[in-house]
């Protein structure tokens, strides 16, 4: 049981509500919708066993207005819950945890930059154990150039794709998730060790992925420093 604005909800209703959360947002949270599906499995076969829904953007609900706001009509972002919500907090927060233990010192007294690159890849300016910047923005799509993420686009190219070249929103999320980032830039592989060693080679495409890749990474944590 918990209190959410001063009403007791039990504990299942809640994992009901965020479930209807994400089914309403649709392909924009693939990988929670994923999850999704296995909760709803459990809950099928398990109906009196409590369920918990833990989402790894809580670690960004301390992240300021000018932080979260995009800059499109108010109207529509706040119709439709449009606003950078962040991604990794799980990891984030460990590491931010983690690295007061390395340093014998308070995480409260700690000003750190988390860097999360793996499949999904973000940044986190963690202030005194309170997340306040994150480049993952909506959804894990924007950001940090990825394995096969794209990263942050200029929103406009999906326009143009769609107007001038008739891509539908299934070949653009396509596109965006799964074949670009590191894969896209080289043509080799989304893996950062066989990008590295086709580099070596002497193959252009897998340079010019590496150091795009190191690129947007270092400008990032410029940002937040």
């Amino acid at each position: 049981m918990a209190r959410i604005a001063g009403v007791n909800i039990p504990t299942n209703k809640r994992v009901e509500i965020a479930l209807q959360y994400i089914h309403g947002i649709g392909p924009a949270a693939a990988k929670d919708i994923t999850e999704k599906v296995g909760i709803e499995a459990a809950r099928r076969v398990l109906p009196d066993v409590p369920h918990v829904a833990i989402f790894d953007t809580a670690f960004f609900s301390t992240l300021p207005a000018e932080a979260y706001t995009y800059a499109i009509d108010s109207e529509v972002t706040e119709k439709y819950g449009i606003r950078k919500y962040g991604f990794h907090g799980t990891s984030h927060r460990y590491v931010s945890m983690k690295a007061a233990e390395v340093l014998q010192r308070p995480l409260g007294e700690l000003e750190i930059v988390s860097c999360h690159l793996g499949i999904g890849a973000s940044l986190c300016a963690i202030d005194h154990g309170r997340s306040i910047d994150t480049t993952m923005g909506m959804t894990p799509s924007d950001g940090l150039i990825m394995p096969s993420r794209s990263g942050s686009v200029d929103p406009a190219v999906m326009i143009h794709l769609m107007e001038q070249h008739k891509m539908s929103p299934e070949q653009l999320s396509t596109l965006i998730n799964s074949e670009s980032g590191l894969k896209g830039i080289s043509g080799v592989s989304s893996d950062i060790h066989e990008i590295e060693a086709a580099a070596a080679e002497g193959h252009h495409r897998a340079l010019l992925a590496h150091k795009a890749y190191c690129y947007q990474v270092r400008k990032n944590i410029g940002a937040y420093v």
